[in-house]
Protein backbone atom coordinates (compact mmCIF):
# COMPACT_ATOMS: atom_id res chain seq x y z
CA UNK A 1 0.00 0.00 0.00
CA UNK A 2 1.34 3.36 -0.76
CA UNK A 3 1.53 6.91 1.20
CA UNK A 4 -1.45 7.94 -0.07
CA UNK A 5 -3.25 4.73 0.84
CA UNK A 6 -2.44 5.10 4.11
CA UNK A 7 -2.88 8.58 4.84
CA UNK A 8 -6.33 8.46 3.75
CA UNK A 9 -6.99 5.08 6.00
CA UNK A 10 -5.78 7.15 8.86
CA UNK A 11 -8.28 10.15 8.04
CA UNK A 12 -11.04 7.95 7.50
CA UNK A 13 -10.11 6.12 11.15
CA UNK A 14 -9.95 9.45 12.73
CA UNK A 15 -12.99 10.90 11.37
CA UNK A 16 -15.10 7.77 12.58
CA UNK A 17 -13.54 7.99 16.13
CA UNK A 18 -14.49 12.17 16.35
CA UNK A 19 -18.24 11.00 15.23
CA UNK A 20 -18.65 8.23 17.98
CA UNK A 21 -17.15 10.54 20.64
CA UNK A 22 -19.73 13.14 19.40
CA UNK A 23 -22.13 10.81 19.63
CA UNK A 24 -21.54 9.40 23.43
CA UNK A 25 -21.48 13.15 24.42
CA UNK A 26 -24.70 14.10 22.84
CA UNK A 27 -26.36 11.26 23.94
CA UNK A 28 -25.34 12.57 27.72
CA UNK A 29 -22.98 9.17 28.14
CA UNK A 30 -20.22 9.61 29.97
CA UNK A 31 -16.87 9.61 27.79
CA UNK A 32 -14.25 8.09 29.35
CA UNK A 33 -10.94 8.29 27.83
CA UNK A 34 -8.67 5.76 30.75
CA UNK A 35 -8.75 7.53 33.67
CA UNK A 36 -10.26 10.64 36.13
CA UNK A 37 -6.70 10.61 37.47
CA UNK A 38 -5.12 14.35 37.14
CA UNK A 39 -2.15 15.47 39.14
CA UNK A 40 -3.44 18.41 39.69
CA UNK A 41 -6.27 17.01 41.60
CA UNK A 42 -3.87 15.02 44.38
CA UNK A 43 -4.39 16.12 47.55
CA UNK A 44 -1.20 17.63 49.57
CA UNK A 45 -2.89 17.33 53.06
CA UNK A 46 -4.78 14.24 54.60
CA UNK A 47 -8.21 14.99 53.81
CA UNK A 48 -11.15 15.09 56.49
CA UNK A 49 -13.90 12.90 55.55
CA UNK A 50 -16.88 13.23 57.24
CA UNK A 51 -19.65 10.65 57.45
CA UNK A 52 -23.16 12.27 58.82
CA UNK A 53 -24.86 9.48 60.62
CA UNK A 54 -27.96 9.33 62.26
CA UNK A 55 -30.84 7.05 63.39
CA UNK A 56 -31.88 4.55 61.21
CA UNK A 57 -28.81 5.07 58.87
CA UNK A 58 -28.67 2.03 56.34
CA UNK A 59 -25.51 -0.32 56.52
CA UNK A 60 -24.80 -0.43 53.04
CA UNK A 61 -24.28 3.01 52.28
CA UNK A 62 -22.63 4.09 55.61
CA UNK A 63 -20.47 0.96 55.46
CA UNK A 64 -19.10 0.64 51.96
CA UNK A 65 -17.97 4.07 51.20
CA UNK A 66 -16.43 4.43 54.77
CA UNK A 67 -14.09 1.23 53.94
CA UNK A 68 -12.50 2.55 51.15
CA UNK A 69 -11.60 5.57 52.16
CA UNK A 70 -10.46 4.53 55.59
CA UNK A 71 -8.18 1.98 53.59
CA UNK A 72 -6.10 4.68 51.80
CA UNK A 73 -3.68 4.76 54.25
CA UNK A 74 -2.93 1.47 53.54
CA UNK A 75 -2.05 2.87 49.70
CA UNK A 76 -1.38 6.57 49.57
CA UNK A 77 0.24 9.33 51.98
CA UNK A 78 -1.57 11.36 52.68
CA UNK A 79 -4.69 9.38 52.76
CA UNK A 80 -7.99 10.19 54.35
CA UNK A 81 -8.99 10.67 57.77
CA UNK A 82 -12.37 9.14 58.44
CA UNK A 83 -15.36 9.84 60.91
CA UNK A 84 -18.93 9.54 61.74
CA UNK A 85 -20.72 12.88 63.06
CA UNK A 86 -24.67 12.58 64.42
CA UNK A 87 -26.53 15.19 66.21
CA UNK A 88 -25.11 13.97 69.28
CA UNK A 89 -22.26 11.58 71.08
CA UNK A 90 -25.32 9.55 71.77
CA UNK A 91 -24.58 6.19 70.25
CA UNK A 92 -26.99 5.44 66.88
CA UNK A 93 -28.44 2.42 65.72
CA UNK A 94 -28.57 1.65 61.88
CA UNK A 95 -31.50 0.55 60.16
CA UNK A 96 -30.40 -3.27 60.42
CA UNK A 97 -29.60 -2.91 63.80
CA UNK A 98 -26.02 -2.09 64.54
CA UNK A 99 -25.04 0.23 67.33
CA UNK A 100 -22.43 3.15 66.60
CA UNK A 101 -20.49 5.60 68.69
CA UNK A 102 -20.09 9.05 66.96
CA UNK A 103 -16.89 10.54 66.54
CA UNK A 104 -18.12 13.87 66.42
CA UNK A 105 -21.43 15.48 67.37
CA UNK A 106 -22.49 18.87 65.60
CA UNK A 107 -21.04 20.99 68.19
CA UNK A 108 -17.62 19.62 67.91
CA UNK A 109 -17.08 18.46 64.37
CA UNK A 110 -13.59 19.85 62.75
CA UNK A 111 -13.19 21.04 59.18
CA UNK A 112 -14.87 18.62 57.20
CA UNK A 113 -13.22 18.07 52.90
CA UNK A 114 -15.41 15.33 51.83
CA UNK A 115 -19.36 15.40 53.66
CA UNK A 116 -20.51 11.62 52.97
CA UNK A 117 -24.00 11.65 53.62
CA UNK A 118 -25.24 7.67 53.59
CA UNK A 119 -29.34 7.42 53.30
CA UNK A 120 -31.20 6.75 56.16
CA UNK A 121 -34.73 5.87 56.93
CA UNK A 122 -36.43 9.21 56.91
CA UNK A 123 -34.40 11.08 54.32
CA UNK A 124 -37.89 11.60 52.27
CA UNK A 125 -40.01 13.07 54.77
CA UNK A 126 -38.94 13.91 58.44
CA UNK A 127 -35.47 14.19 58.19
CA UNK A 128 -36.31 17.27 55.33
CA UNK A 129 -37.91 19.30 58.35
CA UNK A 130 -35.39 18.78 61.02
CA UNK A 131 -33.81 22.31 60.42
CA UNK A 132 -30.78 21.67 62.66
CA UNK A 133 -29.64 18.74 60.53
CA UNK A 134 -29.97 20.56 57.09
CA UNK A 135 -28.07 23.82 58.65
CA UNK A 136 -25.15 21.27 59.59
CA UNK A 137 -25.46 19.52 55.83
CA UNK A 138 -25.53 23.30 54.34
CA UNK A 139 -22.78 24.74 56.22
CA UNK A 140 -20.36 21.79 56.16
CA UNK A 141 -21.31 20.67 52.32
CA UNK A 142 -20.87 24.83 51.36
CA UNK A 143 -17.61 24.76 53.01
CA UNK A 144 -16.21 20.96 52.14
CA UNK A 145 -14.17 19.89 48.56
CA UNK A 146 -16.32 17.75 48.19
CA UNK A 147 -19.90 16.27 48.92
CA UNK A 148 -21.03 12.74 48.44
CA UNK A 149 -24.76 11.27 48.85
CA UNK A 150 -25.53 7.56 48.51
CA UNK A 151 -29.42 6.70 47.81
CA UNK A 152 -31.79 9.03 49.32
CA UNK A 153 -28.59 11.14 51.24
CA UNK A 154 -29.35 13.47 47.54
CA UNK A 155 -32.79 14.23 49.13
CA UNK A 156 -30.94 16.28 52.32
CA UNK A 157 -27.99 17.39 49.91
CA UNK A 158 -31.27 18.67 47.71
CA UNK A 159 -33.15 20.07 50.97
CA UNK A 160 -30.12 21.58 51.82
CA UNK A 161 -29.77 23.64 47.81
CA UNK A 162 -26.28 21.81 47.41
CA UNK A 163 -27.43 20.07 44.20
CA UNK A 164 -28.42 23.32 42.50
CA UNK A 165 -26.82 23.87 39.12
CA UNK A 166 -25.72 20.45 38.77
CA UNK A 167 -26.75 17.17 37.42
CA UNK A 168 -27.38 14.57 40.14
CA UNK A 169 -29.25 11.54 40.44
CA UNK A 170 -30.42 8.97 43.69
CA UNK A 171 -31.91 6.10 44.23
CA UNK A 172 -33.64 4.01 40.97
CA UNK A 173 -37.74 4.41 42.28
CA UNK A 174 -37.16 7.17 44.13
CA UNK A 175 -36.05 9.31 41.10
CA UNK A 176 -40.02 9.84 40.49
CA UNK A 177 -40.34 11.55 44.03
CA UNK A 178 -36.88 12.72 43.59
CA UNK A 179 -38.17 14.80 40.28
CA UNK A 180 -41.38 15.69 42.34
CA UNK A 181 -39.84 17.30 45.28
CA UNK A 182 -37.22 19.38 43.78
CA UNK A 183 -38.63 19.85 40.08
CA UNK A 184 -35.86 22.61 39.75
CA UNK A 185 -32.69 19.63 39.72
CA UNK A 186 -31.22 18.13 36.64
CA UNK A 187 -31.98 14.69 37.72
CA UNK A 188 -30.59 11.83 35.75
CA UNK A 189 -31.00 8.64 35.67
CA UNK A 190 -29.77 5.48 34.96
CA UNK A 191 -26.26 5.51 36.37
CA UNK A 192 -24.50 4.47 39.24
CA UNK A 193 -23.42 7.61 40.28
CA UNK A 194 -23.41 11.36 38.81
CA UNK A 195 -20.13 13.90 39.59
CA UNK A 196 -20.72 17.43 39.01
CA UNK A 197 -18.85 20.10 39.93
CA UNK A 198 -18.22 18.90 43.49
CA UNK A 199 -20.95 17.26 43.99
CA UNK A 200 -20.87 13.25 43.73
CA UNK A 201 -24.62 11.52 43.93
CA UNK A 202 -25.19 7.82 43.50
CA UNK A 203 -28.20 5.20 43.35
CA UNK A 204 -26.73 3.51 46.31
CA UNK A 205 -27.46 -0.41 47.85
CA UNK A 206 -24.71 -2.26 46.43
CA UNK A 207 -23.16 0.26 44.27
CA UNK A 208 -21.91 2.21 47.05
CA UNK A 209 -18.87 1.10 46.71
CA UNK A 210 -18.52 2.63 42.92
CA UNK A 211 -18.92 6.31 44.04
CA UNK A 212 -16.13 6.07 46.57
CA UNK A 213 -13.77 3.89 44.55
CA UNK A 214 -14.08 6.33 41.58
CA UNK A 215 -13.69 9.49 44.28
CA UNK A 216 -10.55 7.80 45.05
CA UNK A 217 -9.04 7.17 41.63
CA UNK A 218 -10.03 10.57 40.73
CA UNK A 219 -8.20 12.36 43.62
CA UNK A 220 -5.43 9.26 44.06
CA UNK A 221 -4.68 7.73 40.76
CA UNK A 222 -5.82 4.49 38.93
CA UNK A 223 -3.20 2.60 40.92
CA UNK A 224 -4.37 3.38 44.28
CA UNK A 225 -8.16 2.58 43.67
CA UNK A 226 -7.11 -0.79 42.53
CA UNK A 227 -4.90 -1.62 45.25
CA UNK A 228 -7.99 -0.67 47.51
CA UNK A 229 -9.97 -3.09 45.27
CA UNK A 230 -7.84 -5.91 45.52
CA UNK A 231 -7.53 -5.44 49.49
CA UNK A 232 -11.81 -5.19 49.44
CA UNK A 233 -11.88 -8.15 46.74
CA UNK A 234 -13.74 -5.57 44.49
CA UNK A 235 -12.74 -6.04 40.71
CA UNK A 236 -12.32 -2.17 39.88
CA UNK A 237 -12.81 -1.04 36.63
CA UNK A 238 -14.53 2.46 36.05
CA UNK A 239 -15.27 2.19 32.21
CA UNK A 240 -17.16 -0.97 33.04
CA UNK A 241 -19.27 1.22 35.47
CA UNK A 242 -22.09 3.42 34.22
CA UNK A 243 -21.72 6.81 35.17
CA UNK A 244 -21.75 10.36 34.23
CA UNK A 245 -19.25 13.03 34.60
Amino acid sequence: MDNRKINIAAVVLATALLFSLQACQQNGESVVADSPFDSSHLPTDTLNVGFLAINSVYNSELMAPFDVFQHTVFHTTPGMKTFIVSPTHEPIKTFEGIKIIPDFSFEDTPSIDVLVVPSAEHHMDTDLQDSVLIEFVRDKGAKAKFIMSLCDGAFILAQAGLLDNVKCTTFPSDIGKFKEMFPHLNVQEGYSFVHDGKAITSSGGAKSYDPAMYLVEYLYGEKVARGIGGGLVIDWKLEEVKHLR
